[in-house]
């Protein structure tokens, strides 16, 4: 008998509750939530529910997911009116921020953590301050530490701003010594993983050729970069001062490197012979320098032919150049020796037109000392070789003389 009356007790404690709650005129979580009162509470006691209940509050338009499905329900639901939270995260949740950011959580954050950064960088790139490579591993407050707790609005995006002890740091080149400007990205590139593999913007001085594989510290000596000379002689005084193929020193060659050397290599080099005097035309433009400038003398040699060419006018002579001007080029050009052109009829005597044409053979019948062209004779051809024809000839002429030197005086170019 006491077996059998227990049951019907253990129903009635479980039944007080609901039958207390309908006496005083319903559920307190409101008329809105219908559902048993057994999903959330046992006949334990009503409170704390320590069991999970059964309710599904994807119901409700608001599925607890992930960290939301493990707080506890007076975590949310502050008062026992349920339906009196709201859904939005700022509900529940203080904004750190302010409102500087909005009010979408979920924009930055999800259900699973505060800090899904994946996310975050997402939305960073949507700012003026895409993060790329290194930036894009580093915590938030690395570059955000220095402001109000979670304030973000008015970030510099400027380098130096967070770099300003790296700069100072950096020996190698020493970027404050050297006057480095603090903008990083003139130098290092944003989507580069490390500092190593910076590229400067030579500007001022393009970096071509073998400049271009040069190391900072051979122009750069010290770390000074300030004030660098652009004068090809500030860095390679040295190797001007060694030159000795030709002597550049004792030629008194300039110091402009770049008036014969490229910025590929010292060799070939080419000296522009055109800005001197004595621009290289014809047979002399293929010619070794030493050919002209004996003993690597450069500075006043002379431009004269004879101060070269002395030598060939010598072996030249049929017999002899003896009595011919020194001025090379009165007969001869730069491409060649022969053929010889003497303008005789124009400087001297017409003997290539006039009554003179044809009239000769060879320059011996005129000159017949072969050693002294300036010495000549008209009295070896007909019919001046007939001195009584001559003479009679030459009667009634004053001042006449059976005499070359007269002949000429009386007959400069050959006429009767």
């Amino acid at each position: 008998m006491r077996a059998r009356a227990v049951v019907p007790l253990a129903v009635l404690l479980c039944a007080l509750p609901v039958l207390f709650l309908r006496a005083q005129g319903g559920s307190p979580h409101g008329p809105a939530l219908q559902i048993d009162c057994g999903e959330c509470h046992t006949s334990e006691r009503w409170a704390p529910v320590d069991r999970t209940p059964t309710f599904g509050h994807e119901s409700t338009g608001f599925p607890l997911v992930d960290n939301h499905a493990r707080v506890r329900c007076v975590a949310c639901h502050r008062s026992l009116v349920f339906n009196r939270v709201g859904t939005a995260c700022a509900d529940c949740h203080k904004d750190v921020h302010r409102g500087e950011l909005g009010f979408r959580c979920e924009a930055c954050h999800t259900v699973k953590t505060w800090t899904n950064q994946q996310e975050m960088f997402r939305v960073h790139n949507r700012t003026r301050f895409p993060l790329f490579a290194a930036h894009a591993r580093v915590d938030c407050e690395a570059c955000h530490g220095s402001q109000q707790p979670n304030q973000y609005v008015g970030t510099p995006t400027d380098c130096g701003t967070c770099h300003a002890r790296t700069y100072e740091a950096t020996r190698n080149p020493d970027h404050a010594r050297a006057g480095f400007p603090r903008q990083c990205e003139g130098c290092h590139a944003v989507t580069s993983t490390t500092w190593a593999g910076a590229t400067f913007r030579h500007d001022i001085f393009p970096l071509r050729g073998a400049h271009g594989r040069a190391t900072c510290e051979q122009c750069h000596a010290g770390g000074r970069f300030r004030g660098t000379s652009r004068d090809c002689v500030s860095c390679h005084r040295p190797d001007y001062e060694r030159a000795l193929n030709p002597n550049h020193v004792a030629a008194g060659f300039p110091v402009e490197c770049g008036s014969c050397h490229g910025e590929n290599a010292w060799r070939p080099a080419t000296f522009d012979h055109g800005r001197t005097r004595f621009p290289l035309l014809g047979a002399h433009a293929g010619l070794d320098c030493g050919r002209c400038h004996l003993d690597d003398r450069f500075a006043g040699t002379s431009t004269q032919c004879v101060s070269c060419h002395e030598a060939a006018s010598q072996a030249a002579r049929d017999p002899s150049h003896a009595g011919f001007p020194r001025q090379c080029e009165s007969c001869h050009n730069v491409s060649a020796w022969r053929p010889a052109t003497f303008d005789h009829d124009g400087a001297f005597f017409p003997i290539n037109s006039g009554t003179h044409r044809g009239e000769w053979s060879s320059c011996a019948q005129c000159h017949p000392n072969p050693g002294n062209f300036r010495a000549f004779t008209c009295l070896s051809c007909h019919p001046h070789n007939d001195r009584e024809r001559t003479d009679d000839k030459h009667r009634r002429v004053g001042g006449y003389r059976y005499d070359s030197q007269a002949c000429y005086a009386c007959h400069p170019r050959g006429s009767r």
